[in-house]
């Protein structure tokens, strides 16, 4: 999810609005064992989507999945050589430094047409920084992989719309998929009240699973 989970919105957004199905799931006994109940589906915290029209895989995280990056990162680029995937996006949250919100947004990428694209469209090329959790572990693991990584600034909390659908306006553009971030902001109140009660949920049955100290809990993914 990273901070502000902006990825798990805009993937929460985009596979609401294509004609997406569940086509797989992550599982991992440090996952926390919650199911998260969505009109009548249920869905799990770490799941895998498919837009036939588009043909676009989207794996959607709704917890982190501390202590498990790099499996999780393994299974990812292990779908994408399975179905013999053109190309991995990672989306990402970062910190802001200012205080109203959205800045920026970046783009690290080791397949150079890609790159371009987004740069195009107005994107900064990460010079700098440190990345961790599971788009850290794909950064270090990819290198055979067209992957892109993209970055959306947040000065937020949980979660940030805003900057999810930041984040959709250059996928659209990228891979035109057509869809309208605009709804977005109005749109995804009712899942971020879900995604605060999964986040507490998630927290404390980590907690109550292998007591760690709460102030490293701030950052998931």
């Amino acid at each position: 999810p990273g901070i502000g989970y902006v990825g798990t919105i805009a993937v929460e957004y985009m596979i609401n609005h294509l004609n997406t199905r569940s086509i797989g799931r992550f599982f991992d006994e440090k996952i926390p064992p919650i199911a998260m109940l969505h009109g009548d589906d249920v869905r799990r915290l770490l799941e895998i989507f498919y837009a036939p029209k588009e043909n676009i895989i989207f794996v959607h995280a709704i917890a982190g999945v501390k202590g498990i990056e790099w499996k999780v990162a393994d299974a990812i680029l292990e779908l994408a050589k399975t179905v013999n995937a053109k190309e991995i996006i990672s989306l990402e949250g970062v910190v802001s430094p200012l205080q109203d919100g959205l800045s920026r947004t970046f783009v690290k990428s080791n397949y150079p047409k890609a790159e371009k694209e987004f740069r195009k469209m107005g994107l900064e090329k990460l010079e700098s920084g440190v990345v961790t959790g599971v788009t850290g572990a794909l950064m270090l693991s990819a290198e055979n992989v067209n992957s892109t990584f993209l970055f959306a600034e947040t000065s937020s909390g949980i979660p940030d719309s805003k900057s999810a659908a930041e984040l959709i306006k250059y996928l659209d553009a990228y891979l035109g998929l057509k869809v309208d971030p605009k709804p977005l902001l109005k749109q995804a109140e009712d899942f971020e009240n879900k995604l605060k009660e999964m986040v507490k949920l998630s927290i404390e049955s980590q907690l109550k699973k292998d007591e760690p100290d709460p102030t490293k809990l701030s950052y998931m993914g």
